[in-house]
């Protein structure tokens, strides 16, 4: 009965990771998008949705990362879309 307890508590975590890594992933293509122009102004945002910043940071917070190591990755994010469409 406690492994069954134990894989299932196992499992929740995991969907919560795998929820909160979603989350973080919306929030960088959102961040890509209006990096290319494509992303909507903060006038046409749902007002339900907090800012993207606050989002971010919140997300930042959360997974207990630094704005350096998230800039790095955004970088990163951006050289490699540039990079692959190249390569089409």
């Amino acid at each position: 009965m406690k492994n069954n307890r134990q894989a299932s508590s196992r499992q929740m975590d995991e969907r919560e990771k795998l929820r909160k890594f979603r989350e973080l992933d919306d929030a960088f293509a959102t961040a890509l998008q209006e990096l290319d122009g494509g992303g909507a102004s903060n006038a046409e945002a749902e007002p339900q949705e907090p800012p993207f910043e606050e989002r971010l940071q919140a997300l930042m917070n959360e997974y207990s990362q630094s704005s350096r190591s998230v800039a790095t990755l955004l970088r990163t994010i951006v050289e490699l879309r540039h990079t692959s469409r190249g390569a089409q």
